[in-house]
């Protein structure tokens, strides 16, 4: 069976502020029904792709389409297949909840009844159905974000894209956010969602592209991400008299550190855990000294993207 056309195909697409280069032939592409997350540090490029993506600024090379239309011809259909939540909060503060959906809707074309229940069932869904008549200057950040989330899915779009949505978000209303957006992506919504943060990508996401400087690094789900790193498990045990024996067979069999007291093994490619258990079983260790840790998204961002702190 052939798989899906793509609900968005990006082909070397290049973006340019003067002389920097935002972004540096990004290419990928988005199935339906996907949950994809765009994981970098801040300045590494993602909201100026959510920003092309939306056709809110025209590439400056390689091509980018959304249900097949290209996005920076200005396509009716791809616009409307699109449903944006920036960065920022884009509402009308001295408008109420309701009109503000109703302000949106309209763009969108709908009108009389059918906007009328959107707009109910949109308040409903983030939860803010007892407060839609109320200035959206008095709600705090998390509700101001939900119902920018809201204006998002009046229309219904195929694809939502949701450009760091959390930022200054309460606990509360951040994980109203997710299961939202959790419950709309199992009933078929496809979503983008750009992030720095490691957790939020785990959690929700099916797909990940690790982005820095305007190019994508790495692509893949969690298992295939982590499987780039240099070393499958790392194994920790306490350093000592007790297990120096254990630390000195170890020595060639893979990459040996000691930190606060605890020696942390990462065994090369192809040695076999069994074969570190037999040596430990053989020297009398018992079972309860180690400990095995799996490799985690953050340690492979970090490889990928460097420690150096970012003033963005």
């Amino acid at each position: 069976m052939s798989s899906p056309a793509p609900l968005l195909s990006a082909r070397d697409v290049v973006k340019r502020y003067g002389a920097m280069t935002a972004l540096a032939g990004v290419s990928l592409d988005i199935a339906p029904g996907e949950f994809f997350g765009l994981l970098g540090p801040n300045g590494a490029g993602k909201s100026t792709f959510m920003s092309l993506v939306a056709g809110l600024r025209h590439i400056d090379g390689g091509t980018l389409t959304v249900d097949g239309e290209g996005v920076d011809a200005g396509s009716d259909r791809a616009q409307h297949a699109l449903g944006l939540v920036p960065q920022h909060v884009a509402l009308y503060l001295d408008l109420s909840a309701e009109t503000n959906l109703r302000i949106f809707g309209e763009l969108h074309g709908l009108k009389g009844a059918a906007l009328a229940e959107r707009v109910t069932s949109a308040l409903d869904a983030v939860q803010l159905s007892d407060r839609r008549a109320d200035p959206v200057k008095n709600f705090s950040g998390g509700m101001q974000r939900r119902l920018n989330l809201a204006a998002a899915l009046l229309h219904r779009p195929k694809l939502l894209l949701c450009d760091e949505p959390t930022v200054g978000v309460d606990p509360q209303s951040r994980n109203a956010i997710f299961d939202l957006l959790q419950q709309m992506n199992r009933e078929g919504l496809t979503v983008i969602y750009s992030t720095h943060y490691m957790e939020e990508a785990t959690r929700l996401c099916t797909r990940i592209g690790i982005i820095d400087h305007g190019k994508i690094l790495a692509m893949g789900s969690i298992d295939e991400l982590l499987a780039q790193l240099p070393f499958e498990e790392e194994i920790r045990f306490p350093a000592g008299a007790a297990t120096a024996g254990l630390a000195a067979e170890l020595g060639g069999q893979g990459e040996l550190t000691t930190v606060d007291g605890t020696h942390r093994f990462r065994p090369r490619a192809g040695y076999p855990l069994s074969a570190f258990f037999g040596v430990t079983e053989r020297l009398g260790l018992a079972p309860r000294l180690f400990a095995s840790q799996r490799p985690t998204l953050e340690a492979l961002f970090l490889q990928l993207t460097g420690r150096n702190l970012r003033e963005i």
